[in-house]
């Protein structure tokens, strides 16, 4: 099993930045080669894709709504994979969740969820 907690969340105006943090425990990212996905739910739309990571890092994949503006990261030692967010926008306002286990857009791809942190972003 892996246990994920996501931080980092918080109020920004929009032009601002804000880095996500997904912490894993349980089990080592890298020695099960877990690939790593963010996602965002705002409130009565589904669950969004964000961006991915593999095992390694070497590979990235992001939603085009986020790409030149969203960075994902991970340090497989400290067993963390982060969002950086730059040029916030208030459209970006949602619950935001790390997830484990695949390297694809599709959420059902990933058996292991945070519990989610929350990003507003005022005008």
């Amino acid at each position: 099993q892996v246990q994920l907690v996501e931080s980092g969340g918080g109020l920004v105006q929009a032009g601002g930045s804000l880095r996500l943090s997904c912490a894993a425990s349980g089990r080592i990212l890298s020695d099960y080669s877990y690939g790593m996905g963010w996602f965002r739910q705002a409130p009565g739309k589904e669950r969004e894709f964000m961006a991915t990571i593999n095992w390694s890092g070497s590979d990235t994949y992001y939603a085009d709504t986020v790409k030149g503006r969203f960075t994902i990261s991970r340090d497989n030692v400290k067993n963390t994979v982060y969002l950086q967010m730059n040029n916030l926008k208030p459209d970006d306002t949602a619950v935001y969740y790390c997830a484990a286990g695949a390297y694809s857009r599709n959420p059902t791809n990933y058996p292991y969820w945070g519990q989610g942190t929350q990003v507003t972003v005022s005008s």
